[in-house]
């Protein structure tokens, strides 16, 4: 066998590696986006739940930064009734690989806001 002709066979097996760590470097940084925009959740939810005494209203505004994902998600919203205490609202998500080869993987996200109630 020539150079050239393993150097060929060296790059074929390559590749599909070299495709698969690529995608998974994409799927980090999608789970990455992801987890961001769960955090802005929770916050926003926790907002709403601390100006608001209508628990679903911070229900759906923690969903509403969500997107289509939002009906997805699992909100919690605790709020009491009293100024001052600690409304908190916990988001969590799970968000599936979606690598053909890998696409059993689910990677766990949540996060969790804290504020103090207003009215």
């Amino acid at each position: 066998m020539s150079e050239r002709g393993s150097a060929t066979v060296e790059l074929a097996l390559l590749v599909p590696l070299i495709i698969l760590i690529m995608a998974m470097i994409v799927e980090v940084a999608l789970a990455g986006r992801l987890q961001i925009e769960v955090v802005a959740a929770a916050r926003e939810g926790a907002r709403v739940a601390a100006t608001t005494p209508d628990p679903a209203a911070a229900l759906d505004a923690a969903v509403s930064i969500l997107g289509p994902r939002g009906h997805d998600a699992r909100i919690n919203v605790h709020r009491p009734h009293v100024v001052g205490g600690e409304a908190s609202v916990t988001v969590s998500l799970e968000h599936r690989v979606s690598i053909p080869v890998l696409d059993w993987i689910s990677v766990p996200l949540s996060a969790t806001s804290v504020m103090r109630v207003e009215n």
